[in-house]
């Protein structure tokens, strides 16, 4: 079972927060990706509002986001994330449902 987690951010609506903030995640997302039993993770901004982002992290099971968590990276991202943000990130964690066969 695949084990996601999605997070909602919003940036401040000065655009060099929301500059930063995307660059930010950009960066993240070429590092995580390469973490071992991370399947995606995925950064997208709203088509139409530019302060909101979202992330999809998947994962092969729950337990592989220690991969993720253990980073070096991991220690520098929120520090430089949240006073960026107008809100505290909205984060939820799923299990990705699997069509049975017939």
């Amino acid at each position: 079972m695949v084990y996601t987690i999605v997070v909602h951010m919003r940036a401040k609506p000065d655009q060099e927060s929301i500059s930063k903030l995307h660059a930010k995640l950009l960066e993240a997302s070429a590092i995580y990706s390469k973490d071992k039993e991370t399947l995606s993770w995925f950064v997208m901004q709203s088509v139409h509002d530019p302060q909101d982002f979202t992330i999809v992290e998947r994962y092969e099971k729950e337990s592989s986001q220690e991969y993720h968590l253990n980073n070096p990276y991991w220690k520098t991202f929120d520090p430089y994330v949240i006073p960026l943000l107008e809100k505290d990130m909205d984060l939820r964690r799923f299990e990705e449902l699997v069509p049975t066969s017939n």
